[in-house]
């Protein structure tokens, strides 16, 4: 079976809309993929508040933060069913609902159970956020475009996480964390209704290229996205190296400053800050480049196989320094890392346009589950080397190194593999 894209028909190397359209399609989307990477990353920024007001240990400070990414993974599979068959528009706008009840429910909860059930909900909510423009992209945009495309949201969500950091720490002592969290649920309405308004209608495929089989099950629907080899070969790297990423930069690079560099919560706030504006400029480069790069013969899979090994070099330097290196470690950290999410775009167009939804969001499955389990992980292993009689620093840097090897060996299944066409 072939690892590359389909050829494109004539149909798919045209846009389906004029070019104002699909720029409000895209500004629509993007102002919920905005909200949902702040809601993302906020855990980092609020971790030493809600430490003190909870009295979190690190693995729960890693289950919250994952409670997330969980949220975020149960939904992936029948929700790329519903975005095959009902739309982006329709299922993303159910969902949001759930993303208010979960950003008010946070903001209401008293105890650690109820900011672990509110976090759930908000990952249920914001799940369809980038799988549904990345749906409705495969088949409005030309196939040339859509890492563009895709790049640029993950730049939108840069300016989300962005806004996670420096924005959130100022509006703590004024409004509170709870109130933060109604003031999104506000936000989230705002953007519904934006998507409402400009987001189009679904147009079924037609019956010759999506057969419809309403007797078959959610898992047998899967069955041609889970037996791919080119989503085999990816998913190991999807669950580590781009899952760990997001785990990192959302989660534990803030406590690495405080707690390894001995920063102050406002120094590791500012330090997220520049993190974040790193790879809002490294995705906006991407977007440029990308179609560029592709027309050279520079695809995905060639630039992983160049560009993934970079990161384990920063992660390598990240051990060694240990609290000698803080927000510039991490910014290399996740500058070096994003060239894996050249492979979610990558997955789509392995796939034919019926099956672009399911292979997109059984991808986003491994992601986020990556995500959470990474997080969580990561906790884990600094108390059990702390409980061994490790100190706060060598606890870090041993997580950090068995994350590594994680990474290194998914890669190297990837790498092992044969793009044919």
């Amino acid at each position: 079976m072939s690892t590359t894209p389909p050829t494109p028909t004539p149909a798919e190397e045209s846009a389906r809309y004029p070019l104002s359209v699909v720029v409000w399609i895209f500004v629509a989307f993007a102002s919920a993929y905005f909200l949902s990477a702040l809601l993302r990353a906020i855990t980092a920024t609020l971790s030493p508040v809600l430490t003190q007001e909870l009295g979190l240990q690190a693995r729960d400070l890693g289950l919250l933060a994952g409670g997330y990414f969980l949220g975020f993974s149960l939904t992936q599979l029948p929700m790329g069913r519903w975005l095959d068959t009902l739309g982006p528009r329709q299922v993303v706008l159910r969902f949001l609902c759930v993303a208010v009840v979960g950003s008010l429910a946070f903001s209401w909860a008293q105890d650690f159970s109820g900011l672990l059930l509110a976090r759930v909900l908000i990952g249920v909510g914001v799940s369809a956020c980038l799988m549904a423009p990345l749906t409705g992209y495969r088949r409005w945009l030309p196939l040339h475009q859509q890492q563009r495309a895709n790049s640029w949201m993950l730049m939108t969500g840069s300016f989300g996480m962005l806004a996670s950091t420096l924005p959130v720490q100022w509006l703590l002592p004024l409004v509170g964390w709870r109130w933060i969290f109604v003031l999104l649920a506000g936000l989230v309405v705002l953007s519904m209704c934006l998507i409402y308004w400009r987001v189009p209608e679904w147009e079924r495929t037609a019956p010759a290229e999506a057969p419809d089989q309403p007797r078959e099950g959610l898992l047998a629907s899967y069955r041609e996205v889970w037996q791919h080899p080119y989503f085999r070969r990816l998913s190991p790297m999807g669950f580590f190296n781009y899952g760990g990423m997001i785990a990192m930069q959302t989660l534990w690079a803030g406590p690495w400053m405080i707690r390894v560099t001995g920063e102050t919560p406002l120094q590791a706030a500012t330090g997220l800050f520049w993190v974040n504006v790193a790879m809002l400029i490294t995705f906006s480069l991407w977007g440029w480049f990308t179609p560029a790069l592709f027309a050279r013969g520079w695809d995905a899979n060639r630039l992983m196989r160049w560009g993934v090994p970079l990161n384990f070099v920063v992660q390598l330097l990240l051990i060694i320094l240990g609290e000698g290196i803080g927000a510039v470690g991490w910014v290399l950290f996740c500058v070096s890392a994003s060239v894996v999410a050249l492979a979610q775009p990558a997955v789509g167009m392995a796939f034919p346009n019926h099956l672009a939804g399911r292979a997109l969001s059984a991808y986003n499955l491994v992601l986020f589950l990556g995500v959470f389990v990474v997080q969580w992980g990561f906790g884990l292993l600094i108390d059990g080397a702390k409980a061994l009689g490790a100190s706060e620093v060598e606890a870090f840097q041993q997580a950090l190194g068995i994350y590594l090897v994680t990474c290194v060996v998914s890669y190297l299944i990837f790498a092992r593999g044969r793009d044919t066409t």
